[in-house]
């Protein structure tokens, strides 16, 4: 297979634009090295008993996260047991204990996103900004999202 000359000619041009741009940054890079060789700074080292972060600390914000978790494992199943939920689930049929019992598996990130989204699509049906197809609609959608993050 022969190639045409101004394939030849442009492959050539790319290669050496290229080279020519890596040579150059190269060279400019390295001149901007400092030329003088700093000695290591001492490393200092804590007592073995002493801790960034204090057990105290540690266990409040273990508390502080278990507590949140917990909230919003409570939000999205009584979101989830609404009757619109209900219906909506038994509609498409899917099983609503089925569902339910995968919120707490779900992993933080997952559960603070969902539970967000329950609590800003509760707020906006109860303000009548959403109708009741587009709640079933971002029901099913929070459902398919648990469903597909557990059993993927």
């Amino acid at each position: 297979m022969q190639s045409s000359p101004f394939f030849s000619l442009v492959t050539r041009g790319f290669v050496s634009a290229a080279l020519i741009t890596l040579f150059a940054t190269s060279s400019a890079a390295r001149a901007q090295e400092p030329a003088v060789n700093r000695a290591p700074t001492a490393v200092q080292f804590a007592p073995p008993d002493a801790h960034l972060v204090s057990p105290a600390q540690l266990d409040r914000r273990l508390q502080e996260s278990t507590v949140t978790r917990q909230k919003q494992v409570e939000g999205l199943t009584q979101f989830l047991s609404t009757p619109q939920a209900e219906k909506a689930m038994k509609d498409a049929k899917i099983d609503p204990v089925q569902v339910k019992t995968a919120i707490p598996t779900l992993s933080n990130a997952e559960l603070a996103d969902l539970s967000a989204r329950a609590d800003r699509a509760q707020h906006d049906f109860a303000a009548g900004g959403l109708g009741t197809l587009a709640i079933a609609l971002i029901i099913l959608a929070i459902v398919l999202v648990i469903l597909l993050a557990v059993y993927h």
